[in-house]
């Protein structure tokens, strides 16, 4: 039977639903011959989130020295984080040291998260996380890059900067969420376009710019909900003379960029909005969500099925729950980043299974309160047992953390690596210092930026000022820039200039960390609400306003028209 609930941190009321208790159940555990139960969660749901997002800091990177080697290196540990062993990730993956050295046998006595803080603070991590990259710089959780600089959360890029969660895309620069794209500047949630600039949400789509939900277009400029169509600007056809006429004139200029982000502005509220971009979904609730079955308030997710509370969640998450940027996983709870079957309570399992309130392991098995660890199995604490031995000590581990009320709970906020300001905690669910202390979190007050009191390079306003200009462009990737946000310093590297020369793309006058959350903030918050049909055009087998409801992630005071699927569909194409 479902279960009301009041959240013990922010006291919200939440449901437990049948159909919850039914997944819990599923992963119930068993050791020695007996079941353990998992307990209904205390958190609602965006609490469980915070919770778990404390332990992945993707952007915030730091100089400090390794720990085994004394070289500076790049890492997402601030220097002031002491009492964590950091290594040069070349260095962490060697063969030539064993995890298992710090293993430490557990304590009945003591609090279980108190023996794995103290464990985690033992073992060495690696400075930062990348694979297979070749002339990659200032990156973070990148896979199968080349020559990528200052890059987040993505896989199979190359000649690319200043972008996340981007895939199998080339020469693309602060981006958000592109997939299979080619010299894309400043786009979120776009597929399969080349050359789009200043645009979201658009597919199949070539040298576009200030769109919003174009398919299948080319060359059109300050465009809403168009759909195969050419030499278009604000919605309304050109010759192909015109269009570039007024292209040209337009392009690459600061002031004229600040305008038509504006002017597109005021198109998307006009413009006809689905009620979520959920493609080819099948009994699903949340919103860019592909290819998904019978998945409930998820996010981000692709290729996935009888899930629920996902967040960029990539692809083929299954029979999961609250899950953040993880892969290829079944049957795993409360997880952050990785993959496998069945791990519980876990942070960056890759390729696991069977494991519980682990942390930065891979290709393990049958391990509890694990750091560190490759390809073992029996572990606690990393220390090694035997298979009956680890059993009877887990099962001995799960009734003390049930009687301290640890059991079923993810890693406490004040065990977390980083810092509340460090994380994506920070980022999907901003707070205050003082509020980010009441949930036990740790505040980063050290910005570690470097003072700078010279002058500051100001940027001209057309970018056309710098083709074959050598001495303007050496004042430019010589010089610093002033944030006119946040004034903080930032530069331009020459390989960007020539991406800004070459595609005539006004030179950016903010830092890119205020540039990535601009766009990131362009994408509603990640929560739903119960909505009605605004269509009332004639033809789409209603009379009057439409009377399906749904649910949507524009609040009912948004002033964009939201639209079933069926209205938008014959509305835009």
């Amino acid at each position: 039977m479902s279960q009301n609930k009041t959240c013990k941190q922010c006291n919200e009321q939440f449901i437990v639903e049948d159909e919850d208790l039914e997944f819990y159940k599923k992963i119930f555990p068993t050791f020695a011959g007996k079941t353990y139960h998992i307990p209904p969660p205390t958190l609602c749901p965006d609490c469980r989130m915070i919770r778990r997002l404390l332990w992945r800091n993707e952007r915030a990177l730091y100089k400090r020295k390794c720990e085994r080697t004394g070289k500076e290196i790049v890492s997402i540990y601030s220097p002031d984080k002491k009492h964590f062993k950091v290594w040069n990730q070349d260095e962490w993956y060697k063969d030539n040291w064993d995890p298992l050295d710090f293993g430490r046998t557990y304590n009945s006595s003591e609090s279980f998260f108190k023996q794995f803080y103290e464990l985690q603070q033992n073992v060495p991590r690696p400075a930062m996380s990348f694979f297979n990259c070749e002339d990659c710089y200032y990156c973070n959780f990148v896979w199968n890059a080349k020559k990528c600089y200052l890059c987040w959360a993505t896989m199979d890029l190359e000649n690319c900067m200043y972008s996340t969660r981007s895939f199998e895309s080339v020469g693309c620069v602060d981006c958000i969420d592109t997939r299979n794209s080619q010299h894309c500047y400043s786009c979120l949630d776009c597929e399969n376009c080349y050359k789009a600039r200043y645009s979201e949400r658009c597919k199949d789509c070539s040298e576009i710019s200030f769109c919003f939900d174009c398919r299948g277009c080319k060359n059109i400029y300050l465009c809403t909900n168009l759909r195969n169509k050419q030499y278009y600007i604000r919605n309304k056809q050109y010759s192909r003379e015109e269009y570039f006429r007024v292209l040209e004139k337009n392009a690459g200029s600061i002031s004229r960029g600040k305008q038509d982000t504006a002017e597109l502005k005021e198109m998307e509220e006009k413009s006809i909005h689905p009620e979520n971009y959920n493609l080819k979904c099948e009994d699903c609730s949340g919103d860019y969500l592909t290819e998904c079955k019978n998945c409930s308030e998820c996010f981000l997710v692709a290729k996935s099925e009888s899930s629920k509370y996902i967040l960029s969640g990539n692809q083929n998450i299954n029979h999961s729950y609250d899950i953040y940027q993880n892969v290829d996983s079944e049957f795993s709870y409360e997880g952050i980043g990785g993959s496998g079957y069945k791990n519980i309570f876990c942070a960056w399992m890759m390729r696991g299974n069977d494991n519980y309130y682990c942390n930065f392991c891979e290709s393990c098995s049958n391990c509890f309160g694990c750091f560190g660890l490759k390809q073992k199995q029996h572990c606690i604490l990393n220390k090694q047992y035997s298979k009956e031995e680890y059993e009877k000590i887990v099962s001995e581990i799960i009734e003390k953390m049930s009687k301290d009320k640890e059991w079923g709970e993810y890693f406490p906020s004040w065990s977390a690596p980083f810092c509340y300001n460090e994380t994506m905690a920070n980022t999907w669910f901003p707070k205050s210092r003082d509020e980010a202390v009441k949930l036990d979190a740790k505040w980063q007050d050290n910005d570690y930026i470097p003072n700078y009191s010279g002058d500051y390079y100001s940027p001209k306003d057309k970018i056309e000022e710098y083709i074959g200009n050598k001495e303007e462009q050496e004042k430019m990737v010589e010089g610093v820039l002033k944030c006119e946000v946040s004034g903080k310093p930032f530069k331009i590297m020459p390989q960007e200039l020539n991406f800004y020369i070459e595609n005539k793309i006004a030179i950016p006058t903010k830092h890119y960390e205020v540039r990535y959350l601009e766009r990131f903030n362009l994408r509603n918050p990640r929560k739903l609400y119960r909505r009605q049909c605004m269509c009332e055009e004639p033809g789409h087998n209603h009379e009057g306003r439409c009377k399906i409801e749904f649910e949507a992630t524009y609040a009912p005071d948004r002033p964009e028209k939201i639209y079933c699927e069926n209205c938008y569909q014959k509305t835009v194409i």
